[in-house]
């Protein structure tokens, strides 16, 4: 008889299939609640790494402008002669990126450089190839889908335009130095994203 007793206290201690069915229902408003909270966040992320991006950049840009007579990346081919021959010389590689190109971009950003601009995967003090690098890559826009590393250069028309769409990469006015986000789409902050 106590154990007859013991089992059906054991029985009544159980939840019921409508305790259950609450307990389930209020995780899943809670859950309601928190996955958009989450998806901000997300957003917010991809903001603020637009936004240290840019600052690393346009730091970069800078510091190559002070050490390359004033003139910003792209503004001068990467790739002249008598320095590709200095560079392979040293056994590295020589740039190629053309003036106004995303190429020479990317190369005297990311290459050492004399103060002309040419670039080595190598420094060559004795030809004067000694700047730089200035970064280690272009940094990935993460807000665009897909992500991108794209840089357009722009060196004629209108100075410090606008972009025309929203095609994401970077833009960059090597006669300014204006480095924006290549999107005229509107941010969280309800502003376009090549003014941040």
């Amino acid at each position: 008889m106590t154990i007859n007793r013991s089992l059906h206290r054991l029985a009544a201690k159980g939840f019921t299939l409508v305790e259950l069915l609450i307990v389930v229902i209020i995780i899943a408003i809670l859950a309601a609640i928190a996955i958009p909270q989450f998806a901000d966040s997300s957003n917010d992320a991809q903001e603020a790494a637009l936004d240290a991006n840019l600052k690393t950049m346009r730091s970069a840009i800078e510091m190559y402008r002070v050490q390359h007579r004033s003139r910003y990346p792209s503004a001068a081919a990467a790739d002249d002669a008598t320095a590709t021959a200095a560079c392979t010389g040293a056994s590295g590689t020589a740039g190629t990126g053309d003036i106004n190109t995303d190429v020479a971009f990317r190369e005297q950003l990311t290459m050492f450089s004399d103060a002309a601009g040419n670039t080595c995967s190598i420094a060559v003090p004795a030809s004067g190839i000694i700047y730089g690098p200035y970064l280690r890559e272009i940094p990935q826009e993460q807000i665009s889908n897909p992500a991108s590393r794209e840089v357009v250069i722009v060196s004629t028309g209108t100075r410090d335009q606008e972009p025309d769409a929203a095609t994401g990469g970077f833009q960059f006015d090597n006669r300014t130095g204006r480095l924006v986000m290549n999107s005229n789409a509107v941010g969280r902050r309800n502003t376009p994203y090549w003014q941040y």
